[in-house]
Formats: structure tokens, C-alpha cells, sequence
């Protein structure tokens, strides 16, 4: 399994990449293997602040439902939509998918998630 180093990890199975004032946020490859064929992504909600571990999504797939977590305190500015249709985009390629973006209240948070290395040795 190739872990992408660009970006941090969550020991809830939740990727951080930046792009500009912004974090896209997504689900590990491991995290959508073990869940299997996603059926849902959703119950985001664009406009909310929340605190770093907060629930921020839902993903369901045909063996459960869990929750996705804000990796850091933010307000999420964005939803992936293509997901409402076809969830089964982050089974395709779950590093390419982001779920949500968030405006971190203070970005260097991000320095306190794991780096590819130590998520590897969580796995």
C-alpha cells in the first residue's frame, strides 16, 4: 500500500492535504478498504465551525457507517458533490477524492497529525 507522503494523516483513518488557506480532507485507502463498497458519502455541513475531532461527514458503505472527523478546529467552506452521486469514486481512488475542505482556525495545527511514515506504522 502506497501512503502518499504530500499531505498528513489521522489516527482515525482521515487524510489533510493543503491547498492554499484550506485543507482538503479525505478517508485513507485502508480506511475505504476495510469499509468496502461505499454506497454513501455525506451530511456535511458547508458553513459549520467545528472543533478538532468533531464529526464533520458520514461515509456508509454496504458492511457499515462511520463518521468522518475534522483533523483540525475550522469552519468547513466545501462538500465534494460528485460524491452524492457516485461515492464509489474514493473506493476507485481514495487519495484522489477529497470529502471536505476546511479553513483551519490556526493551520500549524496540521503539524500535530501523523506524517506518512508514522500513519504506516499505525497500519
Amino acid at each position: 500500500m502506497s501512503i502518499p507522503s504530500d499531505r498528513k494523516y489521522t489516527s482515525s483513518h482521515e487524510w489533510v492535504k493543503a491547498e492554499g488557506d484550506v485543507f482538503l480532507v479525505g478517508i485513507t485507502d485502508d480506511a475505504q478498504d476495510q469499509l468496502g463498497d461505499l454506497v454513501f458519502v455525506g451530511d456535511v455541513q458547508v458553513g459549520a465551525t467545528l472543533a478538532a475531532g468533531d464529526t464533520a461527514a458520514v461515509i456508509e458503505s454496504v458492511k457499515a457507517a462511520s463518521d468522518i472527523y475534522a483533523p483540525v478546529a475550522g469552519e468547513i467552506v466545501a462538500f465534494n458533490e460528485a460524491l452524492t452521486d457516485q461515492p464509489s469514486l474514493i473506493n476507485e481512488a481514495a487519495y484522489d477524492q477529497w470529502i471536505f475542505k476546511i479553513r483551519p482556525d490556526n493551520a500549524a495545527d496540521v503539524d500535530g497529525l501523523l506524517d506518512a511514515a508514522a500513519y504506516q506504522a499505525q497500519v
